[in-house]
C-alpha cells in the first residue's frame, strides 16, 4: 500500500529483538525494546544504540555547491574546514524554521546534510527552489543506514571496533566526522549526536547497516544497551533540543526558540531580514524551559497560565527519568520568561505550579 510506513534496513533487527514498533514520520520504527525509563538510565549511565536510518540523507555537490549553501543556510559554512560539522537551520522567506539539520563539510567538494525524516523531500524541493546554477542535489536517504551509539563509554566501546594504527575515536572533535572501516564496516563516523551525552553518528551503505549494528551490539560488556524513540525524546528533551514539528516549524524563527547562537547573520541568505530585526527589535515569545513543581505531568498543547490568562502552550514535556519531575518546553512571552518565574499549566482541568528553568534540565555532574 502507498501509504503503509516505510521500513530502515534494520526492521528485522528490531523486530528479533521484541521492539514496541510504531509510525514515525512515516517509518516503522521501534519506540523501546525494554522499556523508555530503563534505556534512557542505560544511556545516562553507560551507553545506547540508536537506529536513526529513518533521518534524510541530502548530498550537495558541483561547482555551485557552495553558493546554494551559502544562500539556503542560517549558519556560515565558510567557518567550516573538511571534516566538520555545523548545526544550521533552512528558513522561509520570513525566517521561519523549514527544517534544522546538520551539515558537514566532507573531501572532494562533497557536502552532506542530515535532515529531519519527515522534511527530507520538502527539504529538496526547497533547495531546488533556489535555482542554483552548478549545484547538484542526490537524495541519498535510501542507499543510507544511520546509527547513533551514544552515553559516557560510547567512545570506550567504538575503540574496541575500531581499525588498528589510526587515532583513537575520543581525538576525532565534537562536531567532526572521518571515514572509517568499523566492525569491519566502512562508515561515516560523526560526534555527533542527539542525547546530550558522548558519542557519535555513524552512516554506511544500506545492505551493511545490520552488520554495523550486531558489531557494536556485540561489545555487551560495555553495558550497551538498543534504544528506541522514546529514550531518544525523553533525553532530548532534558537537554532542551527541540524537536521539529513540534517545539520549532516554519511558523517560528531560530531567535524565538532561542537557538540564535547558531545564526550567523551579518550576510545574506533566505530570512535573514526578518532574523536581524528580531535580533535588533526583541521577540513577542521565546522557547522557554518548565519545571513542575510536583510530579504532574505536562503534555504538547497544555496551556500554560499566568493569573488563569494563557500566555503560551507547551509545545514537547514528559517525565524526566533523570530528575523525576515533570518538564516541558513552551512559548512564553519574554517578559516572563525570567527564570524562577512561577506560571500554571493545565493539566485535564488542573491549574499545576511550573517553574521557569534555564536550559538543559539535566545537568552533568562535573
Amino acid at each position: 500500500m502507498a501509504n503503509d510506513p516505510r521500513r530502515t534496513p534494520l526492521y528485522d533487527r528490531h523486530v528479533e529483538l521484541g521492539a514496541r514498533m510504531v509510525d514515525f514520520a512515516g517509518w516503522e520504527m521501534p519506540v523501546y525494546y525494554v522499556g523508555i525509563n530503563e534505556e534512557h538510565r542505560a544511556v545516562r549511565a553507560r551507553a545506547g544504540l540508536f537506529d536513526v536510518s529513518h533521518m534524510g540523507q541530502i548530498e550537495v555537490t558541483g561547482s555551485g555547491a557552495e553558493a546554494l549553501l551559502r544562500k539556503a543556510l542560517a549558519s556560515d559554512i565558510d567557518r567550516l574546514e573538511e571534516g566538520r560539522a555545523q548545526y544550521s537551520f533552512l528558513l522561509n522567506d520570513k525566517g521561519g524554521i523549514v527544517d534544522d539539520l546538520i551539515v558537514y563539510r566532507l573531501p572532494a567538494g562533497r557536502w552532506l546534510l542530515v535532515v529531519n525524516a519527515g522534511t527530507t523531500q520538502t527539504d529538496v524541493v526547497h533547495l531546488r527552489a533556489l535555482k542554483q546554477r552548478g549545484a547538484a542535489l542526490r537524495d541519498l536517504s535510501a542507499e543510507t543506514a544511520m546509527v547513533a551509539l551514544q552515553g559516557p563509554v560510547a567512545l570506550e566501546l567504538l575503540a574496541d571496533i575500531w581499525p588498528k594504527r589510526t587515532p583513537a575515536p575520543e581525538t576525532i572533535p565534537v562536531f567532526g566526522c572521518v571515514e572509517r572501516v568499523v566492525a569491519g564496516v566502512p562508515c561515516l563516523v560523526a560526534r555527533t549526536g542527539y542525547t546530550g551525552e558522548p558519542g557519535v553518528e555513524l552512516m554506511c551503505a544500506a545492505d551493511r547497516g545490520g552488520d554495523l549494528w550486531d558489531g557494536i551490539l556485540a561489545r555487551r560488556e560495555h553495558g550497551v544497551v538498543p534504544s528506541g524513540l522514546g529514550a531518544r525524546d525523553t533525553l532530548r528533551l532534558e537537554m532542551g533540543y527541540p524537536l521539529h514539528g513540534h517545539d520549532i516549524d516554519p511558523k517560528t524563527t531560530p531567535i524565538e526558540a532561542g537557538l540564535g547562537r547558531f545564526v550567523h547573520l551579518g550576510r545574506p541568505f533566505v530570512g535573514s531580514a526578518v532574523l536581524e530585526r528580531q535580533v535588533a527589535k526583541g521577540v513577542k515569545r521565546r522557547l522557554t524551559g518548565l519545571r513542575l513543581m510536583d510530579r504532574a505531568i505536562p503534555r504538547e498543547g497544555y496551556a500554560v497560565l499566568q493569573d488563569g490568562a494563557k500566555v503560551g502552550a507547551v509545545t514537547s514535556g514528559t517525565l524526566s527519568p533523570s530528575i523525576d519531575r515533570g518538564i516541558g518546553l513552551a512559548y512564553i512571552p519574554p517578559e516572563i520568561a525570567e527564570p524562577g518565574t512561577v506560571l500554571q499549566i493545565d493539566i485535564r482541568g488542573r491549574e499545576r505550579d511550573a517553574e521557569v528553568v534555564p536550559l538543559p534540565f539535566h545537568k552533568k555532574e562535573g
